[in-house]
């Protein structure tokens, strides 16, 4: 052998190696639904006040 093998050093290589991918990917997808919205002119504080504008005009 090279070299007297650290496994908990390769443990956590590999567990951040995992999370590092994660958070791009989980990136990634928010980016998209960013894009996906603007492109439909979706904006959601305009959303939150029309449904709070409907919701009282059904109560009255």
């Amino acid at each position: 052998m090279a070299f007297k093998p650290n496994y908990n050093f390769q443990k956590a290589e590999r567990s951040r190696a995992k999370a590092q991918k994660k958070q791009e990917k989980l990136k990634r997808l928010q980016d998209e639904a960013a894009k996906r919205k603007a492109e439909r002119g979706d904006d959601p504080e305009t959303e939150a006040a029309g449904e709070a504008a409907e919701a009282s005009t059904d109560e009255a």
